[in-house]
């Protein structure tokens, strides 16, 4: 019988590592600085997931063709922030630090507190907490 697959990891494309990192330490994940130089960082997530940045050459490197993709985001990452009201102030703080908003923080008919911010390239990071009943 084969083993069955499992998710081991998210792996997003960095335009410049050193940008994207600093998005995502605003988020709370604890990437050591000296990542930013690196072509590939790995960054383990609760529950082994793993949440991984390449460069674009690193990319190239094994998929000369690759593009970056255009339009509207087809991925999100979700960030749990607890409590709504922490939605709305790391929604401010990401855009007062710089950040793209894509939708200001609203109250969601399936029960949650949610606001999507854009990475550095353009990727969705949705902020959420669910409201008390």
């Amino acid at each position: 019988m084969t083993a069955q697959p499992r998710i081991s990891f998210i792996g997003l494309v960095a335009s410049d590592t050193a940008a994207t990192l600093a998005f995502y330490r605003r988020l709370g994940l604890a990437i050591p600085p000296e990542a930013d130089a690196e072509p590939h960082v790995e960054y383990d997530l609760p529950g082994g997931l793993k949440l991984v940045w390449d460069t674009v050459a690193t990319v190239r490197s094994f998929d000369p063709d690759w593009t970056p993709p255009v339009g509207d985001h087809r991925i999100a990452i979700a960030f749990d922030c607890e409590r709504p009201a922490d939605v709305d102030k790391l929604y401010q703080e990401l855009l007062a630090a710089g950040y793209r908003g894509h939708n200001e923080p609203w109250d969601a008919f399936w029960g949650q507190r949610y606001a999507t911010v854009l990475d550095p390239d353009g990727n969705a990071v949705d902020l959420f907490a669910v409201r008390p009943s």
